[in-house]
């Protein structure tokens, strides 16, 4: 019997995404405070400007922890199937594919054509911007490779 490589590639690249959400609203918006959800169009300098983004990144992760609640029952259904590849290469490269889609996708909408913040906010659209997606796609090249290897 061929294992089936989907049901963990599916639980790899939810939680990959969650957990790249996770690490980017606690690292940048929290830890460093480099920008917040909306700071790009609504600035973090007086309370109701800091109220709001508050409010926004409340949003921001509710939904990356859904998308990580949803990556635990995937991943949860996959360890109970008797077919499923459960490799750690293949959930590894899954978790870097979701990270790097993560940055990826939040970068081009909300950084590039949204442009509802920035990596680092004060500098408007800069190399930082540059290096979040070039970050994302190394993560996908990465974990593509990962994933493909047997």
């Amino acid at each position: 019997m061929i294992a089936s490589r989907r049901p963990l590639l599916s639980a790899g690249l939810a939680l990959g995404m969650g957990m790249g959400g996770f690490v980017d609203g606690i690292l940048f918006h929290q830890i460093l405070q480099f920008h917040n959800m909306l700071s790009g169009r609504i600035p973090n300098t007086d309370y109701v400007g800091a109220k709001v983004n508050m409010v926004w990144d409340g949003f921001f992760h509710a939904g990356v922890w859904m998308l990580t609640a949803i990556g635990i029952a995937l991943l949860w259904r996959a360890g109970r199937r008797r077919d499923a590849d459960l490799s750690g290469r293949l959930f590894s490269g899954s978790l870097l594919i979701g990270w790097g889609l993560f940055n990826l996708v939040e970068g081009v909408i909300d950084h590039h054509l949204l442009q509802l913040h920035h990596v680092y906010e004060p500098a408007g659209l800069s190399v930082w911007d540059g290096l979040f997606l070039l970050w994302g796609a190394g993560m996908v090249a990465v974990g593509w490779w990962l994933c493909r290897r047997r």
